[in-house]
């Protein structure tokens, strides 16, 4: 299959799985009970005309199908409708809370790389010895520690306990706000490094079996020649494969960090939208995050033949 046909046929499935989870993230409104109307009346009994002026307002009053194609259209022109709580468009109520949440997803990638290829690769290289059941068992410990739980432990010791850390808020700048996003990012990225940790070790010790690593061996090439080309850029593969579940984790389990840690984020955001009824900010962030994994397992998918070769070959066997 050539390049251009895989492309074109990755951003065919792609529009259609976006179209589709936009159908389930608009219909699904009409499954949950309570009505926005009252919401934004707050308790109070007005006249029958002012509560259809305010259906009619927020397009409440046309069929279900019709909202649907004007809300896909507005998204398509960058306009996601009015928040019923901040009585702003979307667009910028989600877009005030992005950058801390790119920040939090941002630092906490960088830890789960860093650590999880570090316990990986150092399990890998030690395969049956007692510092890779040490690795392993580290990371089923960590496996087995929830978000909510690993950010009371982190607070209580590194905020309460030592004061190295602030416990609550997203900063004021730059470096402030890096600061502030330490202690939830490793929150956030406890549970991945343990994906990240597993998935390397396993690629490696596949890779470090193959014969290709024995000749390499044979030739006089030192181990660490040995393990940087042969080892681990082919056991790469496996890892970058699992980006796409880990965008997602993170976006989804931000909710609960910036929860914890008070952080200004669309994970608090979410939370606090769809306790209120809030569908136009609901609707907005879910969608963002399926967008958000859609587009990253697909730009995996296309360039998997691009870091792993023998894949597009088993493709083209098939």
């Amino acid at each position: 299959m050539s390049v251009a046909r895989r492309v074109l046929g990755k951003l065919g499935s792609l529009l259609l799985t976006l179209f589709l989870a936009s159908l389930l993230v608009f219909f699904s409104r009409f499954l949950v009970p309570g009505d926005p109307i009252s919401f934004l009346l707050r308790g109070r009994k007005p006249s029958p005309q002012a509560v259809a002026d305010l259906t009619a307002q927020y397009g409440l009053d046309l069929p279900p199908w019709q909202q649907y194609v004007n809300w896909v259209g507005g998204i398509l022109h960058g306009d996601f409708g009015r928040s019923l709580q901040y009585r702003q468009d979307v667009a910028t109520v989600v877009g005030e809370r992005l950058p801390v949440t790119f920040g939090l997803v941002l630092i906490a990638g960088l830890i789960i790389t860093v650590v999880g290829l570090a316990a990986g690769v150092v399990a890998a290289l030690n395969k049956g010895r007692m510092l890779d059941r040490a690795v392993l068992v580290g990371l089923t410990v960590l496996a087995a520690i929830p978000s909510f739980v690993g950010s009371i432990v982190l607070i209580s010791v590194f905020a309460v306990q030592l004061g190295w850390f602030p416990s609550f808020g997203s900063g004021d700048g730059f470096v402030d706000t890096i600061y502030h996003l330490v202690l939830p990012s490793i929150a956030l990225a406890i549970v991945f490094i343990v994906l990240v940790g597993k998935v390397t070790r396993t690629s490696m010790v596949d890779q470090l079996a193959r014969e290709h690593v024995e000749v390499a061996t044979s030739r006089g090439l030192t181990r660490a020649t040995v393990i940087r080309r042969h080892v681990l850029r082919n056991a790469i593969g496996p890892i970058v494969t699992v980006s796409g579940v880990l965008v997602a984790g993170l976006l989804v389990a931000s909710t609960i960090v910036e929860s914890a840690f008070g952080l200004a984020g669309i994970g608090s955001l979410l939370v606090q939208s769809v306790d209120r009824l809030d569908f136009p900010v609901v609707q907005a962030i879910v969608l963002l995050v399926v967008t958000a994994f859609v587009v990253v397992n697909a730009i995996v998918d296309i360039l998997e033949p691009v870091i792993d070769p023998r894949s597009a070959a088993g493709a083209g066997a098939r």
